[in-house]
């Protein structure tokens, strides 16, 4: 047998070595990853809710009256579609708040006064979704 056949590869501790190297790495990089996504949905859950309660404020100087649900902010036009609350991964889940009669604009049928995420998680921030 020639010396240079006996020298090709990789020892297993080598090998052991790079995948050890290799799991650290990952162990790092996954945990950032995720804080990332995390910090990115809520960064478009403000601002859906900043766009939402904007519209709603719009609709209801409009109209003088308020909208009754999301779907007249879409069937008027003033959005195109109801944006999804990005931690519930739905458009169907958020909350609205119905404003009083007595305060409401029109003051004969009260209508959405503000909205709010749908989900019962709790934000980076310590705060619940559902309190933004």
């Amino acid at each position: 047998m020639n010396r240079k056949s006996l020298t090709r590869g990789f020892t297993i501790i080598e090998l052991m070595i790079v995948m050890t190297i290799i799991s650290i790495l990952v162990s790092i990089a996954v945990p950032l990853y995720q804080h990332s996504i995390v910090r990115a949905n809520e960064s478009v859950l403000k601002n859906n809710l900043f766009t939402l309660r904007t519209v709603i404020d719009e609709y209801t100087a409009d109209k003088k009256k308020a909208p009754q649900s999301l779907d007249d902010l879409v069937r008027e036009g003033y959005l195109r579609q109801i944006p999804i609350d990005p931690i519930t991964r739905s458009d169907q889940t958020w909350r609205i708040q119905m404003e009083d009669a007595l305060t409401s604009v029109s003051q004969t049928e009260p209508g959405i006064f503000d909205v709010r995420s749908g989900s019962d998680k709790i934000s980076q921030e310590g705060t619940p979704y559902s309190e933004w």
